[in-house]
């Protein structure tokens, strides 16, 4: 069985990534990044801004320092933003209502969720599946426009399943890890995933997220899951959708989902340095190793 610990290291999660990178959308090279000291500093440049969450906005339910000031500033601006999030635990309207915990001013209409970019896929391409979903305690599925079971708490028999949807690995391990390998094995179904974070920044470290799951799954049975999110091409869509058009940047912590997918949607990219994944760690390293070059640096919003 594998040994999964609870957290990965930065650079544990940094070689992960670099190790799926021919999985990640393609972005070829990259100039070297401008500094500033805040984001409003680039406010000039754009018309309108997408921002990750985890890392930039917050750091799991705690909001980080600044954050609701620089989105009130860049409304009274008369910028636009939209809030791009990998959580696909809940629904856009429920990411809001967390959002307005945190005292951010952010509006219906400003959160696209990688959840509801999966569900609009699937209920287009293929609506007579039968899918059971890895989640997070009781998730219900009533936003999904087709039938989601819960995999761990409501289906016996998972050779029966047509499809897996990926949603949390709140409740996974590497013991259920070992049978969806194993299910799959016997029998290859699609896998769909709704986050394709390999870690997330909480207060007590990085957790496992439902990406390092999914490409240990292809890694071992040579079946390609497809991915909603960041860094891939569906996510940055929906929200340029949102925001109108314009000239747009992508605000995020992580080279490898928000920096990354959003030059490869073809936007400028302005990387948080100072939380999240990269805080307190030698960026310009990364940024070498990688090649990925954000448009901006700034230690915070």
């Amino acid at each position: 069985m594998l040994d999964i610990p609870l957290t990965l290291t930065v650079d544990e999660a940094h070689r992960r990534y670099e190790a799926i990178r021919p999985r990640l959308p393609d972005i070829g090279q990259t100039g070297p990044a401008r500094l500033a000291t805040r984001l409003l500093e680039t406010a000039e440049h754009y018309d309108g801004y997408l921002f990750d969450a985890f890392g930039v906005l917050n750091i799991g339910e705690t909001a980080i320092p600044g954050a609701a000031a620089c989105l009130a500033a860049l409304r009274a601006m008369g910028k636009r933003f939209c809030i791009l999030t990998n959580a696909a635990s809940y629904t856009s309207a429920v990411a809001l209502g967390k959002y307005h915990k945190l005292g951010l001013d952010v509006r219906a209409g400003e959160v696209v969720s990688s959840r509801d970019v999966l569900f609009a896929h699937l209920g287009q391409t293929k609506p007579g599946l039968r899918w059971a979903a890895i989640c997070a305690a009781g998730d219900r599925f009533e936003d999904a426009p087709f039938p989601v079971l819960d995999l761990a708490g409501e289906v016996a028999d998972w050779d029966a399943a047509e499809g897996f949807v990926f949603l949390s690995s709140a409740r996974w391990d590497a013991a259920l890890q070992e049978r969806l390998v194993a299910t799959l094995s016997r029998c290859p179904r699609p896998v769909t995933v709704g986050n394709p974070d390999i870690v997330a920044p909480r207060e007590g470290g990085l957790t496992i997220e439902p990406g390092f799951w999914a490409h240990d799954l292809q890694d071992r049975t040579g079946i390609a899951p497809t991915f909603f999110g960041k860094p891939y091409p569906e996510a940055f869509l929906a929200g340029a959708q949102k925001l109108g058009g314009g000239r747009i940047a992508m605000v995020g912590d992580t080279l490898h989902t928000d920096i990354l997918g959003g030059h490869a949607a073809g936007f400028d990219t302005i990387l948080v340095t100072g939380h999240g994944l990269y805080a307190g760690k030698p960026i310009a390293d990364y940024i070498a190793e990688s090649g990925i070059n954000p448009t901006w640096q700034v230690p915070s919003i």
